[in-house]
């Protein structure tokens, strides 16, 4: 409980840097939000009483604070355009990109280790050369162009299923799950390649070590050597692997939810590229920012239950 809570107040400093810099990084997108609000034919007049009331006249440093102090109150702000508030704008789309990203982190993680595993353990292998070579090709094509391949094949040719759209959760859980289907195998395909290479790896370089040949001569079974020891061991690598793939991910999801016509966080982020909507923007960045923050900390955290050893030396520093 003490490393998770160390964990967990390390959190903090790094929550404040990563707002700094998403409000920040806001200031330098070209344009006056004033300008794209009213339009070019605006008078000086318009333009002022508008900077004045999203407060764009004021330092920044005292905007930054007043906009900080929102943010944790869970207020966001509203969107320049629609007037409609950015809390309310992500939850709307909160479900689908979810969906996509967790689904496709889950997909990715199953499969490549799955694969890496037995092709390691079976090294040199027909299977191996086969899963390798197939990783290596999931890692060399891109997500759209496979998922526009899917749409083509399985949703408009052979119609087995749905080409675009999403559904949520409510309307059943095969409506959901059959939107889902195409959109998360594209998204999957490079990270699942990916944790494949480098759990092959891993487990190759694990079942040469000393420690399995001394329970293989202790008369323990292959299957058990594999599960309880091989893999356990290789993983630490890979985890590593997956919480970077984490952040692929959701930004591959932008282009996947195009792709599909799925109304997320990533269209709803190029909406507001588009317009210069800077409000939702920093609210996207800084939700997406923090999710990711807070999976690689439960990776970091699942490092002691694969490697006790890890816990047993943090807990005596």
């Amino acid at each position: 409980m003490s490393l998770l809570a160390r964990r967990l107040a390390g959190i903090v400093p790094l929550l404040l840097i990563v707002s700094l810099v998403v409000f920040c990084l806001s200031l330098l997108i070209p344009g006056d939000p004033a300008v794209a609000v009213l339009g070019q034919n605006a008078t000086d007049e318009q333009l002022a009483a508008v900077r004045a009331e999203l407060g764009l006249d004021q330092p920044v440093l005292v905007r930054y604070v007043s906009w900080l102090g929102d943010v944790v109150q869970g207020d966001f702000g509203s969107s320049l355009f629609t007037g409609y508030p950015v809390k309310s704008a992500l939850a709307d789309r909160f479900a689908v990109t979810a969906s996509l990203v967790g689904l496709g982190v889950v997909v990715s993680v199953i499969i490549g280790v799955c694969l890496g595993a037995v092709a390691g353990y079976r090294k040199g292998s027909a299977f191996d050369r086969i899963a390798m070579t197939g990783a290596s090709a999931g890692v060399a094509i891109p997500n759209f162009w496979l998922g526009a391949m899917f749409i083509l094949v399985f949703g408009i040719k052979f119609e087995w299923l749905p080409a675009t759209g999403y559904e949520p959760l409510s309307s059943g859980l095969w409506q959901w799950a059959s939107h889902l289907v195409l959109p998360v195998v594209a998204l999957a395909s490079s990270g699942a390649a990916e944790i494949a290479r480098q759990m092959r790896a891993s487990m190759a370089d694990t079942v040469d070590a000393d420690f399995i040949r001394t329970v293989r001569a202790k008369g323990m079974g292959e299957l058990s050597v594999a599960l309880k020891h091989g893999l356990k061991n290789a993983m630490v690598p890979v985890v590593t692997v997956a919480g970077m793939l984490i952040t692929r991910i959701f930004g591959a999801s932008i282009v996947i939810e195009q792709v599909f016509d799925m109304k997320g966080i990533g269209s709803l982020s190029v909406e507001a590229v588009q317009k210069r909507d800077v409000p939702v923007l920093q609210g996207i960045v800084l939700i997406v920012t923090v999710a990711v923050v807070l999976c690689n900390t439960a990776v970091d955290m699942s490092y002691s239950y694969f490697r006790p050893q890890i816990r047993m030396t943090e807990g005596a520093s």
